[in-house]
C-alpha cells in the first residue's frame, strides 16, 4: 500500500510545477525579521533604493517577493505578535510597545495565544529564536514560554535601558557590543541548523538591524564615510541572510526549506520607503508596506512578483499549510494560506480587506487598491521643529558610550525616510494605490461609494476591537515640566530586573 501511495505522489508532483513537502517529509521553516527595514531598503523592491542588496536580490530572484506585503501596525511589539500568530493586534492583545525604562513591563504576549513555534514543536520541530523579542521581557512572557527550545537576544528594542543580551532566562552579556549582534545571531542561528539538520526545525531570527542605534561591524563599518552608516548596516544585514543561505545550500537542506525575509514595520530615519509616504509610526504605505521575500526551491518558482495585497497575518497559516499542520480550533486567525500567491504571479490576494491599526484603535482598511485612512494618518514626526534643530537633535534613547554601545553618527530626524509631500492628513481620506502609491492626492470625495462600502467594513470590524486600557506603570515618575520630555530610566542591568535605578535618577522618582 505505502509503494502505491508514494507512487501517486511522485506522480502528482511530477505534473504540477511545484510540489509541498510529501508527509513523512517535513519541510524546515526560517522566517527571518529585520527591525525598522523599508521597502525601499531592498533593493530589487525600488529602482529609488539607494542600498545594494546583492544576496537578498538573488534571494528574490530564486524565488517570489510580494510587492504590497502589509503588517497590521507602524511599530514593533505588535507587529511581532501578529507575525507569529497569524491575528491582528487587537486580538493577541499587544497593541503596545513594553519598554522597560519607562516603566511599561506589565503586559506582554498572553500564554493562551499559539504560535508558530507551539504549533510545530507539537509536530516535533526543534524550535529556537536568536534576536529581538519585544513581546514581554519578563518570566511569564519570554520566548520558552511560547513554544521555542533555545532563546538569544535581546528582549526588547536595542535602544531601551538596560540592554542586556539574554540566554534562555539569564544575562549573559551587559553591556552589549551592538556592532557584533547581526553576525552573532547569524552564527547562532547556522549552528543551529547544522545541529538539527536530521530532524525538521523552525528558526526565527528576529534581527536588530536596522533598528536604532544603527551599529555595523569591523567588516562592514566604513568609518571614512561617516555619513551612511544606514548603508552599512544594510550590507551586512544583506550579507549575513547571504551566508544564512549558503550555508543551508551546502548542508543539502535547501529544497526542503522554506525562507522567508520581511520586517515589522517601515523604516526609521536614514532608510528608504522607496517612494513611498510616510515612516515608522505612521500608517502612510511607508509605515505599513514592508519587503517581503520567500524561497524554497522546487516548491515556489523562480521570479515570482505578485503585487496582490498580503499581510503579516498570513505567515501562519501559510506555514501551517505547507507542514500539513492543523491551525487553533480555538482561535480566531485573521490570515490566509498564500502559498498560492508564491507560486503565481497572476494569483489573486484571498482577502476582501485588510487592516491597520495606530495605537489601540483601528485606522486604516486595505480593499483591492483602495485604502482608507478612517483616522488621521497624522503629521509628519517632529514636524514642530525647525531645520536647525531637526539637524542637532539629541535622541534620549541614543549611543551613550557607557551602555548603550554604538556608533555616534545616528540618523538624524532631517533625514526623513519617505515622501513628506501630498495632501494633508485628515480623517477620511481614501486613496488609489493603483495610481498613486505615494498617497498624495486624496480621491475620497470624488468615490463616495468606495467610501461608503469600506467604512462599513471598517465598522464591523471595529466592533470586535476590544478596550484597551493604560498598562500600569511601574515607576512614579515626576511630571516633567512643560516642554521638557517624558522621563527615561537609565535602569541597571545584568540581571533579568526592572527596578533597579541608578543613583543620579532617584531624584527624578516622585516620594510617596
Amino acid at each position: 500500500m505505502k509503494f502505491y501511495v508514494s507512487l501517486l505522489l511522485l506522480l502528482t508532483c511530477s505534473l504540477l510545477p511545484v510540489c509541498v513537502a510529501a508527509e513523512g517529509d517535513p519541510p524546515n521553516v526560517i522566517l527571518i525579521f529585520a527591525d525598522d527595514l523599508g521597502y525601499g531598503d531592498v533593493g530589487c523592491f525600488s529602482e529609488e533604493s539607494p542600498f545594494k542588496t546583492p544576496h537578498l536580490d538573488r534571494m528574490a530572484a530564486e524565488g517570489a517577493k510580494l510587492t504590497s506585503f502589509n503588517v497590521p501596525t507602524p511599530y514593533c511589539a505588535p507587529s511581532r505578535g501578529t507575525i507569529l500568530t497569524g491575528r491582528y493586534p487587537f486580538r493577541h492583545s499587544v497593541v503596545r510597545n513594553p519598554a522597560p525604562d519607562a516603566g511599561v513591563n506589565n503586559f506582554g504576549l498572553p500564554q493562551s495565544e499559539v504560535t508558530i513555534a507551539e504549533l510545530l514543536k507539537e509536530k516535533g520541530y526543534a524550535t529556537a529564536a536568536y534576536g529581538k523579542w519585544h513581546l514581554g521581557h519578563q518570566e511569564e512572557w519570554l520566548p520558552r514560554k511560547q513554544g521555542f527550545d533555545e532563546y538569544l537576544g535581546i528582549l526588547y528594542s536595542n535602544d531601551m535601558f538596560p540592554v542586556q543580551l539574554v540566554h534562555n532566562e539569564k544575562v549573559v552579556e551587559y553591556p552589549v557590543v551592538q556592532a557584533t549582534l547581526t553576525q552573532r545571531y547569524t552564527t547562532k542561528a547556522i549552528e543551529f541548523i547544522k545541529k538539527n539538520q536530521k530532524r525538521p526545525f523552525f528558526l526565527y531570527l528576529p534581527h536588530a538591524m536596522p533598528h536604532k542605534p544603527l551599529a555595523a561591524s569591523d567588516n562592514f563599518y566604513t568609518p571614512e564615510t561617516r555619513n551612511n552608516l544606514y548603508a552599512d548596516v544594510i550590507s551586512e544585514l544583506d550579507a549575513e541572510v547571504g551566508r544564512l543561505l549558503s550555508a543551508i545550500k551546502e548542508l543539502g537542506i535547501d529544497e526542503k526549506t522554506l525562507v522567508i525575509f520581511t520586517s515589522d514595520n517601515g523604516p526609521w530615519f536614514g532608510g528608504s520607503t522607496g517612494g513611498l509616504r510616510g515612516m515608522k509610526s505612521r500608517t502612510w504605505e511607508g509605515g505599513l508596506r514592508v519587503p517581503m521575500i520567500a524561497r524554497m526551491p522546487g516548491t515556489i518558482p523562480k521570479g515570482v512578483s505578485n503585487d496582490a495585497p498580503t499581510a503579516s497575518i498570513d505567515i501562519l497559516p501559510t506555514i501551517m499549510s505547507l507542514t500539513q499542520t492543523e491551525l487553533p480550533a480555538d482561535l480566531k486567525i485573521d490570515g490566509k494560506n498564500i502559498l498560492p500567491l508564491l507560486q503565481d504571479a497572476n494569483e489573486k490576494s484571498p482577502h476582501d480587506a485588510i487592516y491597520g491599526m495606530q495605537g489601540v484603535n483601528l485606522a486604516t482598511i486595505r480593499s483591492g487598491k483602495w485604502k482608507l485612512h478612517v483616522r488621521s494618518p497624522g503629521r509628519k514626526l517632529f514636524s514642530r521643529l525647525t531645520q536647525q534643530q531637526l539637524e542637532n537633535y539629541i535622541d534620549p534613547r541614543g549611543p551613550d558610550g557607557v551602555i548603550l554601545l554604538a556608533p555616534y553618527e545616528q540618523s538624524p530626524p532631517s533625514d526623513h525616510p519617505g515622501l513628506t509631500t501630498g495632501d494633508a492628513p485628515k480623517a477620511m481620506m481614501l486613496f488609489d494605490l493603483e495610481e498613486d502609491p505615494g498617497e498624495q492626492h486624496d480621491v475620497a470625495a470624488s468615490n463616495p461609494q468606495i467610501v461608503k462600502e469600506l467604512t462599513q467594513k471598517f465598522r464591523a470590524m471595529e466592533k470586535e476591537v476590544p478596550d484597551f486600557p493604560a498598562p500600569k506603570n511601574d515607576y512614579l515618575f515626576r511630571a516633567p515640566k512643560k516642554g521638557e520630555p517624558r522621563r527615561l530610566m537609565r535602569l541597571i542591568g545584568g540581571e533579568l530586573e526592572y527596578d533597579r535605578i541608578p543613583a543620579t535618577q532617584q531624584h527624578l522618582l516622585k516620594k510617596e
